[in-house]
């Protein structure tokens, strides 16, 4: 679903593959990968490939998730698409300002927009 809906992106040329971690496991990926100490929602790896094409893998933490949607099922539904839509972003070439400003940006609105279409909001 994500794939076709993305497409406009460049998704038809990208195999991305969703993770789903515990919270220990995401935190462990994220000190690996980032020497980063706490509990992130998500990482992506983008993995271009010699013929153009990507391939990519999205870790996503339902329970970091959870922590951050601050609402009933719903909203972590919601936020679980956000997470495998900004992961997929991430390795379609796309990225963000950290702070404050990120919501702001281009990445964001695009990943909005998204997000719409596949939870079916307005």
């Amino acid at each position: 679903m994500i794939r076709r809906v993305l497409g406009w992106e460049g998704a038809a040329r990208a195999r991305v593959s969703v993770t789903i971690l515990p919270p220990g496991e995401m935190r462990a990926l994220n000190r690996r990968t980032f020497a980063r100490r706490g509990l992130t929602d998500v990482i992506a790896f983008p993995l271009p490939q010699p013929d153009g094409s990507l391939v990519g893998d999205v870790y996503v933490c339902p329970a970091a998730a959870r922590a951050w949607s601050g609402g009933g099922r719903d909203a972590q539904r919601e936020e679980m698409v956000r997470l495998a839509v900004h992961g997929t972003l991430h390795v379609l070439g796309y990225d963000h300002a950290e702070g404050p400003g990120r919501t702001r940006g281009v990445m964001w609105r695009t990943q909005e927009r998204y997000v719409r279409r596949l939870t079916g909001g307005s």
